[in-house]
């Protein structure tokens, strides 16, 4: 049995304008200048008070609080906005209606992104019954730290060598890497391919439509090796 795990801002999901949007209101609020698209996307993948952390670094611990309580609000504020979407990146849909069919696949995730966002985005893609397990921030330390993979590999039953982490950001692949699982960058996310294979992906996969291709390749050719 493989288990594949995958993260969902950037990887699943393209959330970057809700994301960005919500940035600036947690800045500007407290009247500060909010920081560049870029700088905001580089940091996706962490959790909250690492991503401050980095995007505020001269502010102080209260400061850092009050961005991410503004950040968290914005986002009520985003769902009762009939305008705001985050769609699947193509192909996603039928990649995940693909693995939850088969019997040598089992389905996780690790995020940055809270439980409850992760419980929506399942309840509007009818994605329930397909991940055996889910790891969030909520519950464990900030991305690269491994404890989400561990915990993922503990629920499921399944080794080091058997398992996948599948993720847009370097954070994704320092993660994996300290787990000793594989890693695989997705090339459509907010993280430049140079900087996933820098972080140590054994492979990076270009487009969102070949993410199942690239997971059973990657599993092909570690068995091929041993």
């Amino acid at each position: 049995m493989k288990l594949v795990i995958l993260d969902c801002d950037g990887t699943l999901v393209d959330s970057q304008n809700g994301i960005c949007r919500a940035m600036v209101h947690a800045f500007s609020g407290l009247g500060l200048a909010a920081p560049t698209r870029a700088h905001t996307l580089s940091v996706v993948g962490l959790s909250l008070p690492e991503a401050f952390a980095v995007l505020a670094p001269e502010q102080s611990e209260d400061v850092r609080a009050a961005l991410s309580h503004r950040y968290r609000t914005a986002f009520v504020d985003l769902r009762r906005d009939p305008a705001h979407h985050e769609p699947l990146f193509p192909g996603i849909a039928d990649v995940i209606a693909g693995f939850s069919v088969r019997d040598d696949i089992l389905l996780g995730i690790a995020t940055g992104k809270s439980r409850p966002g992760v419980d929506r985005l399942f309840e509007r893609e009818g994605w329930a019954d397909h991940f055996l397990t889910i790891q969030t921030a909520d519950d464990h330390p900030s991305k690269p730290h491994p404890a989400m993979i561990h915990a993922a590999m503990a629920e499921c039953g399944v080794g080091p060598e058997d398992t996948v982490m599948v993720g847009d950001t370097t954070y994704d692949m320092a993660m994996a890497r300290a787990a000793n699982v594989g890693a695989l960058g997705a090339a459509w996310g907010y993280h430049l391919l140079d900087e996933l294979i820098g972080a140590g992906a054994h492979a990076v996969i270009e487009n969102s439509e070949d993410l199942a291709t690239g997971i059973d390749a990657y599993f092909a050719g570690r068995e091929k090796a041993a």
